[in-house]
């Protein structure tokens, strides 16, 4: 899930706080990843990670596959995990090489996506909303009209990040259907009005954080820990769940099959599992994450968000995407290649 696209690599120095052994490659989400995680493990164990940055799911599993990559770790949404596996991508875990595997949260230790935790550990988790700026526009936030048919106000100053399940998935939602749908009527309906919005969205784009903070937006479908860092810059904008339904994610730690540093991995995995390390992970990104007591270390802002801790009168209509079938994803696909064009 997650998120603003930055430089496609940053290579994190060392310290000079411990000798170096060796290197890492860490395929994640763009500016996704805390700088001060990443210089508090190299002084630790001296591995120097070098960061390249991904858009989408899509984008990820695209180059995963075509190989050559050289990485060593990605961290896909749930909706993927099973996608990576299925395909061979990706290595069962030796629990026994991480013995903080037991941090993980007891509702995040055996869920539908990779039951018992078999192939990843936690990185973080959230929502997909809308984040709006209120001196723009003033009505409510919580609904997926303000991207399928939008306000005036908001008519060519509204951004449409380039996830494809989230976007078709809201769309779906919106026109009373259920994830991973098969339904020809409510996928022609999401189709219909995603075409009929799409020209009166300004980009689809990841980079939401800095252009939402700084007044290029008014609006844009969102993560909601990129939506708290624009309102800690921005005290206008505010972020909307979708009472017709919108999406819940988790990303999560995955080592490739054809990992160069696996020793490495493993450090740094085990190295994430500690509440301590998982909490510079959240306080940079904004978004909680699955390991128990990192609550303790996170910035105070962090502990009552309305971006963080859903509200109760929104709990109900956010939902966990199922794996879709081959099936569903073909007629989701076909969808996302005509909105692309």
């Amino acid at each position: 899930m997650k998120r603003l696209l930055t430089a496609t690599a940053l290579l994190i120095a060392t310290t000079g706080l411990a000798s170096a052994e060796g290197t890492l490659q860490l395929y994640n989400w763009g500016n996704y990843t805390s700088p001060e995680l990443l210089e508090k493990f190299e002084a630790e164990t001296g591995i120097k990670v070098t960061v390249t940055d991904y858009d989408s799911n899509d984008t990820a599993l695209a180059k995963i596959e075509a190989g050559g990559h050289g990485f060593d770790l990605v961290v896909p949404s749930a909706n993927y995990v099973q996608i990576f596996v299925e395909k061979g991508l990706v290595q069962e875990l030796d629990h026994s090489k991480l013995p903080s595997i037991g941090n993980i949260a007891p509702e995040w230790q055996n869920v539908e996506w990779d039951p018992s935790r078999k192939h990843s550990v936690p990185w973080q988790w959230g929502s997909v909303g809308i984040s709006v700026n209120t001196s723009v526009y003033s009505g409510d936030p919580n609904t997926s009209a303000l991207f399928l048919d939008p306000p005036d106000e908001l008519k060519g100053k509204i951004n449409v990040v380039p996830e494809m399940m989230d976007i078709v998935g809201l769309a779906i939602k919106y026109h009373g259907g259920e994830y991973c749908s098969e339904d020809l009527e409510v996928l022609k309906k999401a189709r219909d009005s995603l075409m009929a919005a799409k020209p009166h969205w300004i980009a689809m784009d990841y980079g939401a954080t800095e252009k939402m903070s700084n007044g290029d937006w008014a609006a844009s479908v969102n993560w909601n820990g990129s939506s708290m860092r624009i309102r800690l810059d921005n005290d206008k904008v505010v972020y909307g769940y979708p009472k017709e339904g919108y999406p819940l994610w988790m990303d999560s730690v995955m080592l490739l099959s054809d990992a160069q540093n696996v020793d490495n991995a493993y450090a740094f995995m085990e190295f994430i599992l500690k509440p301590e390390n998982a909490a510079l992970i959240s306080n940079f990104a904004r978004y909680a994450n699955g390991i128990a007591g990192s609550e303790q270390f996170m910035d105070e802002v962090m502990k009552d968000a309305p971006e963080v801790v859903i509200p109760e009168e929104f709990k109900a209509t956010g939902q966990f995407a199922p794996i879709c079938n081959e099936k569903s994803r073909e007629y989701m696909t076909a969808i996302w290649t005509e909105l692309m064009k």
